[in-house]
């Protein structure tokens, strides 16, 4: 592990592979560590070298007291870019990390060579709002939950019913959580991505693809496909049987969608 210092922030960072770079940009609460179990593997296998990092708020990356906006995320990411003379690169994000991927092929397209955008949504329906109410609140409220309810809800609501439905598999992820997981609230926990965000998206002019998964209950296929209608000229690939983990899920079928269209620019 590697430490740069970004918009004033130590990020945490790897780098692995060679050729093209890809840039992989991880979700809320969720340590860079994650992609390694598969992307980065596949991806230094087709040629591509890979950065992953540890957002601020998560360990061992800087974690600065307060709410976090996404404005601070894009430019703290922005800043890795430019301090490992990184760009342009291929980006990969998903859910807030597809997000700030975005913002960034917005604000400074000559740092993006191409961007897939997984798991992703331009605003909140009627029921992302209200779950991101109820996790607000609970934030608020200062009531910590045991590990073993937030392992189990977690799963619940990241995993499609293919896996849920597997009771090997299930124990094996609410182990994961249980044992990895943290109650306290974290700074990423207040960036807001409920706000709609399409007609921004059409000033996007970088290739891009989105990718969703069926059983995706935060960024269900019908708001991914809103993301892909609003940037021009960008395709979109639906994954079934995975929910909003899908990379975990169903790995080979992610890898594939991303190298091929990497391998296009």
């Amino acid at each position: 592990m590697s430490y740069v210092t970004a918009n004033g922030i130590r990020l945490a960072y790897d780098r692995s592979g060679t050729g093209d770079t890809v840039l992989l940009i991880m979700g809320t609460g969720a340590s860079g560590r994650t992609w390694t179990a598969h992307q980065t593997p596949a991806l230094n296998r087709a040629g591509y070298q890979t950065i992953t990092f540890d957002n601020r708020g998560i360990k061992p990356s800087d974690v600065p007291p307060g709410r976090y906006s996404l404005d601070d995320m894009v430019a703290d990411t922005i800043g890795l870019v430019e301090a490992l003379d990184a760009g342009p690169c291929h980006l990969l994000g998903t859910s807030l990390g597809a997000v700030i991927a975005e913002e960034i092929a917005l604000r400074r397209p000559e740092l993006v060579r191409s961007a897939v955008l997984m798991a992703t949504r331009s605003r909140s329906d009627l029921a992302r709002r209200a779950l991101g109410r109820a996790d607000q609140a609970l934030n608020e409220s200062g009531l910590r939950l045991p590990g073993s309810y937030a392992a189990a809800t977690t799963v619940l609501q990241m995993f499609s019913p293919k896996t849920l439905n597997d009771d090997a598999t299930v124990s094996l992820w609410l182990d994961v959580f249980e044992l990895s997981g943290d109650t306290e609230p974290n700074g990423q926990d207040w960036v807001d991505v409920g706000a709609d965000r399409r007609e921004l998206l059409r000033g996007i002019t970088v290739p891009c693809r989105v990718i969703a998964f069926t059983d995706d209950l935060i960024c269900p296929p019908h708001l991914g496909a809103e993301v892909a209608d609003a940037i021009p000229d960008c395709d979109f690939v639906e994954i079934g049987d995975a929910g909003h983990l899908g990379n975990l899920e169903r790995p080979d079928e992610v890898n594939t969608a991303v190298i091929d269209f990497f391998d296009k620019f």
